[in-house]
């Protein structure tokens, strides 16, 4: 009988501390909306460097 009692107690216990309101960090969100506004950046950076070394390579003159 003594086991099923200690049972019966930690899984109460346990539940318990599951039930409780606990810090969980920041919103998966904002995390998104960084992470886009990241990717958007470097998106940005590329195509303006792309462009600069075709109009450089345009520049060059040939034979």
């Amino acid at each position: 009988m003594h086991l099923v009692t200690f049972l019966y107690v930690a899984t109460t216990a346990r539940l318990a501390e599951l039930r409780r309101e606990a810090e969980r960090g920041d919103s998966p969100v904002p995390t998104a909306v960084i992470i886009a506004g990241l990717v958007a950046a470097g998106i940005a950076v590329t195509v303006l460097v792309k462009e600069k070394a075709e109009t450089w390579m345009n520049g060059i003159p040939t034979k």
